[in-house]
C-alpha cells in the first residue's frame, strides 16, 4: 500500500538501552572495578613479609590479609549477584565501588593488623559486589553478541590486572610503600563511582527478594569450601561442612525465590562452563606464581627484569578476555575445549625451556592466552545461558565458583619447577576430554547406526 507523502515518518526504532554513549560509561565502570578487584587479588603476595614486619599484631594474622579478602568476596558472590537481580545491578555495583574503595583507603591506612585484616574482609564484601553485577550490567545493557564482547573487553582489562599484579604490588612495595597498593585501586575504583552516575540503569523487571535461608547456606558453602581447599589440619571438616550446605542450599532451591535458577542447575552447558572455568582459573594462578621464579632460578634472572619479561604472558592473557567475547554460545564447550587442550601443552612445556628464558617465555604465552581465553569464556558463555533477569545470581555464582578454586592449583604440595605445571597441564587436557566425550560418543553411535542400516541382511 503506498504511502503518502503528507502522512508523518515512522517512529524510529528503540535502540538498545546501552548503545549510546552512555553505555560506554557502564563498560568503562565495570572494566575498572573489575581491574581494581583483581590487582587486589595478587598485588599483595610480596608485600605480606613487609606488612607483617611493620604493623603490630599476631603474625598469623599475616595470611589473612589476603585470605580474609578473597574469602569474602567469594562468599558473597553468589547472594550479590541475586541482590543485583532484586534491587537493580546498577545500584548494587555502585555500592560496591563506594566500599571498595572506601575499604581499600581503610587499608592503606590501617594502623594494626587486625584493623588491616577487618578493612580487607569489607573490601573483598565490596568485590562480591563489583564483580557479578558488573557482568550483569554489560549483559542487560548491551544484549546479544555486543553484551559478550563488551564483557570480554571487560574482563580482558581484568586479566591484565591478575597477570601484573605480583608484580606491581613488589615494585611498589620495594621502592615505595605497602601502602601505595592500596592507593592504586582506591582512586580508580573512586573513577569507576563517578563513571557508574552517568550510565543507564538496565531495565527493571519483577524480581522476589531472595531466600534468606538458601542465601546462607550458599554463601556458608562457599566459604567452607575455600577454607578446605586451603589446606591445614581440619580440611576435611571444612569440606563436609561445605557438602552439607551445599546440599542444603540445592534443596533450597526448588523454593519460590531460589538464590539461583534451579533451571541452571539441571542446565549441562552451564555446569561444564563452571568446572572448565574452575580449572582454568586455578592454572592461572599457579602460573603467575610458578613462571617468575622459574625466571629467576632457572634462567637466573633478577626479579625486575623477570616481571619484566613476564608482561608479555600478562598480555596474553589480558588478549583472552576480548577474544572469549566473540565466541558464539552455541560454540562455547567447543571452543573451552580447544583452549585448554593448548594450555595443557604450554604448561606440560614450560619445564623443558632449562636454562634459557626464550623458550619458558613462549610456553608461558601460549598457557597464558589459552588460560585467559577459558577463564573469559566461562563468565561470557554462562551469562549467555542465563536468563535476563536472573543474570546477576548466574555470574555470582560462577565467579564464586572461580574465586574460591583460585589458588587450588598452588595448593597442591609440588615443586614449582617442573611436577606442578605437568600436573595442572594433565588436569586441563583430561578437563577437556571431558568436555568433547559427549559429543564424540554421539557421533560415533550415529556412525555406527548408519553402518548397521547400509550392512546388507
Amino acid at each position: 500500500m503506498p504511502v503518502s507523502p503528507s502522512a508523518p515518518p515512522p517512529p524510529p526504532s528503540p535502540s538498545p538501552p546501552g548503545a549510546g554513549p552512555d553505555g560506554r560509561w557502564a563498560l568503562t565502570a565495570v572494566a575498572l572495578g573489575a581491574f581494581c578487584v583483581q590487582l587486589d587479588s595478587f598485588a599483595l603476595h610480596l608485600a605480606l613479609p613487609v606488612i607483617r614486619g611493620e604493623l603490630p599484631g599476631p603474625a598469623a594474622l599475616g595470611r589473612a590479609v589476603s585470605g580474609g579478602y578473597l574469602l569474602a568476596a567469594g562468599a558473597l558472590m553468589p547472594l550479590a549477584g541475586r541482590l543485583g537481580d532484586a534491587y537493580g545491578s546498577r545500584r548494587m555495583l555502585r555500592a560496591g565501588l563506594l566500599l571498595f574503595a572506601t575499604a581499600a583507603a581503610a587499608c592503606a591506612l590501617a594502623p594494626s593488623l587486625p584493623l588491616l585484616v577487618a578493612a580487607r574482609v569489607l573490601q573483598g564484601a565490596g568485590a562480591a559486589l563489583i564483580m557479578p553485577n558488573g557482568l550483569a550490567l554489560l549483559t542487560q545493557l548491551f544484549p546479544g553478541p555486543r553484551g559478550r564482547r563488551m564483557t570480554g573487553r571487560a574482563l580482558g582489562l581484568a586479566g591484565l590486572a591478575t597477570a601484573c599484579g605480583p608484580f606491581v604490588g613488589g615494585a611498589v612495595t620495594e621502592y615505595g610503600s605497602w601502602r601505595a597498593v592500596f592507593w592504586l585501586t582506591a582512586l580508580p575504583a573512586l573513577a569507576a563511582t563517578a563513571a557508574i552516575r552517568r550510565a543507564p540503569g538496565a531495565a527493571r523487571r519483577a524480581a522476589a527478594h531472595p531466600d534468606a535461608a538458601g542465601a546462607v547456606a550458599a554463601t556458608g558453602a562457599c566459604a567452607c569450601l575455600a577454607l578446605g581447599l586451603g589446606g591445614g589440619p581440619w580440611w576435611w571438616a571444612w569440606l563436609a561442612t561445605a557438602a552439607a550446605l551445599g546440599g542444603c542450599g540445592v534443596r533450597r532451591a526448588r523454593r519460590t525465590a531460589p538464590l539461583l535458577d534451579p533451571a541452571l542447575l539441571h542446565d549441562g552447558r552451564y555446569l561444564r562452563l563452571t568446572a572448565s572455568g574452575a580449572v582454568a582459573n586455578a592454572a592461572t594462578v599457579a602460573l603467575l606464581f610458578t613462571v617468575p621464579q622459574l625466571l629467576e632460578r632457572a634462567a637466573g634472572l633478577s626479579p625486575t627484569v623477570a616481571g619484566l619479561a613476564f608482561l608479555v604472558p600478562a598480555g596474553a592473557l589480558a588478549a583472552g578476555g576480548p577474544a572469549a567475547g566473540r565466541v558464539r554460545p552455541t560454540a562455547g564447550t567447543a571452543v573451552m575445549a580447544s583452549c585448554l587442550t593448548v594450555a595443557a601443552a604450554g604448561l606440560g612445556a614450560l619445564p623443558l625451556g632449562g636454562t634459557d628464558p626464550l623458550p619458558l617465555l613462549v610456553a608461558a604465552t601460549v598457557a597464558a592466552g589459552s588460560l585467559g581465553a577459558a577463564g573469559a569464556l566461562a563468565l561470557t558463555g554462562t551469562q549467555a545461558l542465563a536468563a535476563a533477569d536472573g543474570a546477576g545470581a548466574a555470574a555470582g555464582a560462577t565467579k564464586a565458583v572461580l574465586t574460591v578454586t583460585a589458588g587450588l592449583g598452588l595448593a597442591l604440595p609440588l615443586p614449582d619447577d617442573g611436577p606442578r605445571p605437568a600436573v595442572l597441564g594433565a588436569v586441563c587436557l583430561t578437563t577437556a576430554l571431558g568436555l568433547t566425550a559427549p559429543a564424540a560418543l554421539r557421533t560415533l553411535r550415529r556412525l555406527l547406526r548408519r553402518g548397521g542400516r547400509g550392512t546388507p541382511g
